[in-house]
């Protein structure tokens, strides 16, 4: 399956969740046992090596981060919205093309030196990866690189995440408009 067959199982929902937003619908493709398999296996054959920890952000992050750290055997990290962890977290706030968000995860969830791969659903702006970035550093870890299913290319996430240092980024597919 191409990177071009994977995208066509994700659908647009124009103005979600507001006006002007075209929000970029997993559950296609996830439904899809061939499709959500296959996407799996790519997400897998891109990781680079020598990975300790994958890390996924709330909550489709969670859906392609696990099974992909399942399948390089090593663990998986939940970044979540800080009200949901349980024990003492750090967190990093950014912008989202249509708001604000804060993210967390527990103090001790990595350890210092460990390297680290993100797993995400959709590259946007950026600010998502780049505040789980900013998450891995502040925990003593090293960021080996980020894997995602979807860039959406016009709104120059990839850019921004370079500007941050951050650039070994894959995508599965971009969309361009």
């Amino acid at each position: 399956m191409t990177g071009l067959q994977i995208a066509s199982l994700i659908s647009d929902v124009p103005d979600f969740p507001e006006p002007g937003i075209v929000f970029k619908d997993i559950t296609p493709l996830i439904r899809s046992s061939s499709g959500f398999a296959e996407t799996i296996i790519q997400l897998v054959a891109a990781a680079p090596d020598e990975v300790d920890v994958v890390m996924g952000m709330e909550a489709r992050g969670f859906i392609f981060g696990a099974p992909v750290a399942l399948a390089l055997g090593v663990g998986f990290v939940p970044v979540r919205k800080p009200s949901k962890l349980p024990r003492a977290t750090i967190t990093a706030s950014y912008d989202l093309e249509y708001g604000c968000e804060t993210l967390a995860v527990h103090a001790d969830a990595i350890t210092p030196g460990a390297r680290v791969l993100i797993v995400d659903d959709v590259l946007a702006t950026g600010g998502t990866v780049a505040a789980t970035a900013d998450l891995v550093r502040r925990l003593g870890a090293q960021l080996l690189g980020v894997t995602v299913v979807m860039e959406l290319g016009f709104l120059g996430g990839r850019e921004f995440l370079a500007r941050r240092g951050i650039t070994n980024v894959t995508a599965l597919c971009v969309a361009e408009a």
